[in-house]
């Protein structure tokens, strides 16, 4: 509850928490929006691919022109202006950047940025949630080994989710689900690029026009996104992924006690401790009122009859046992949140949700029947989508996990609704993500 205050201590001291920030999309620009307005912050650089689409963000998120325009990093630092940049690890290097924002989307550019920054000593806030999953716990483990936090970014779900979980078992209480929500239907699995537009109600023009990549929104759709954000909250908590993927019920907030209960009670989970994504949607497409499609939500348990008499004496949302009860947040402000991640790491030492362990993974299942001499197209393209499952049985069907299934040519045929195995589409050994990635598998096996 003090973060505000040590950043208003350091900006009176004259030394604000300086970050680097790789990557000027969407999140990023969000994050950015507000770091102008957040006393004790200093984005000192800005390290992107195209240095002009990253003053094109900057002039939209309304950066005054002069802001951004030192021509290195010690002019922005003796300035309190920004540095424009395309080498994203001279920023990484230089030894006055206390932290590191990684916003590419790129899971092999944000293995390979995060694993430079811990090397540096600069804690690294890891917004690119598909590298995290690829090989997160691995990267958690080298920066705990050098001093250094790694976070999971306060504004997207997971972390919000993690937060959640951890609040409810500092009080004391057995967290039975926890998750968010989305807008579902199962005919979303077979979405592609071309098609997205269709059930955004969209046209290819006003998406155009809108600035929209289709695969990424795409990801959004087919369950890919949802998928890992679990993964990635298991990881962090230790919740249990579903056996065969996510069930999407749908539910508002008034059910989520009710539906996310363990089946033996009358919900829908496995077990006590599960990951869970809720549909916005009935599966007739009928919208739900008390709908969670933005938010997230923790379901828990009273476990004796006081607090279940407590719950009922404050208004708590519970089943009609009154045993399992649920809190929620009915949206998230992404990237305009950031900021408590970064100052969390820099002035704490703590990190906004850390995967400690390996508990889910996300694997490529075939959107159609794949032939042998295709190439696949990653997340959110039209060959897969991602499913999350234990890392488990991930291993034990040695499956390709999402964030390596791009740029991949095809051995066996694969059919529709099928794990895509190493078997069926080998990556390259040699590469970095997947050596990393087999690293992770190796110490985390056990």
């Amino acid at each position: 509850m003090n973060l505000h205050r040590k950043l208003l201590a350091r900006a009176a001291e004259g030394r604000p928490v300086r970050v680097a920030q790789i990557g000027a999309g969407k999140f990023g620009s969000m994050f950015l929006h507000q770091a102008r307005r957040t006393a004790g912050l200093h984005v000192a650089g800005i390290a992107d691919l195209s240095v002009p689409r990253a003053r094109a963000a900057l002039a939209r998120i309304h950066w005054p022109e002069g802001a951004y325009d030192a021509p290195g990093l010690d002019a922005a630092i003796a300035t309190g202006g920004t540095h424009l940049t395309e080498d994203a690890m001279a920023l990484i290097a230089d030894p006055r950047i206390e932290v590191v924002l990684e916003c590419t989307g790129d899971p092999a550019a944000g293995l390979r940025h995060a694993r430079a920054a811990i090397a540096h000593g600069k804690h690294v806030v890891m917004v690119n949630v598909e590298a995290d999953v690829l090989a997160g716990p691995l990267l958690a483990r080298e920066a705990a080994a050098a001093g250094v936090v790694y976070s999971m970014a306060y504004g997207d779900q997971p972390a919000l989710v993690c937060e959640m979980v951890d609040t409810l078992r500092a009080g004391g209480f057995t967290v039975i689900a926890a998750g968010k929500g989305t807008k579902y239907l199962p005919e979303f699995h077979a979405s592609t690029p071309a098609t997205v537009w269709g059930f955004y109600g969209l046209s290819e023009e006003q998406a155009r026009a809108g600035g929209m990549n289709p695969q990424m929104f795409n990801s959004f759709l087919d369950g890919t996104k949802s998928g890992i954000e679990m993964a990635a909250i298991a990881n962090a908590t230790g919740l249990a992924p579903p056996e065969d993927g996510l069930a999407f019920p749908p539910a508002g907030t008034s059910e989520l006690p009710t539906i996310l209960r363990p089946h033996n009670e009358g919900g829908i989970l496995p077990r006590k401790g599960m990951v869970e994504v809720v549909s916005s949607v009935r599966r007739d497409g009928e919208t739900i009122p008390d709908n969670l499609r933005w938010g997230v939500y923790a379901v828990f348990e009273g476990e004796t009859e006081y607090a279940r008499r407590c719950f009922t004496e404050y208004g708590v949302a519970t089943d009609p046992s009154g045993r399992y009860a649920a809190l929620w947040r009915p949206y998230h402000f992404i990237g305009l949140e950031l900021g408590v991640s970064v100052a969390s790491a820099a002035l704490r030492g703590e990190p906004t949700g850390c995967g400690t362990e390996w508990r889910g993974d996300v694997v490529a299942v075939a959107k159609r029947a794949l032939k042998v001499g295709e190439v696949l197209d990653g997340e959110g393209g039209a060959c897969v989508w991602g499913k999350c499952i234990p890392a488990a049985r991930s291993r034990a069907l040695d499956a390709l996990p999402i964030g390596l299934a791009h740029g991949i040519r095809l051995v066996r045929d694969v059919a529709e609704g099928a794990i895509v195995t190493a078997a069926d589409a080998p990556p390259d050994p040699a590469s970095d993500p997947v050596r990393i990635r087999s690293e992770m598998c190796r110490i985390f096996s056990g």
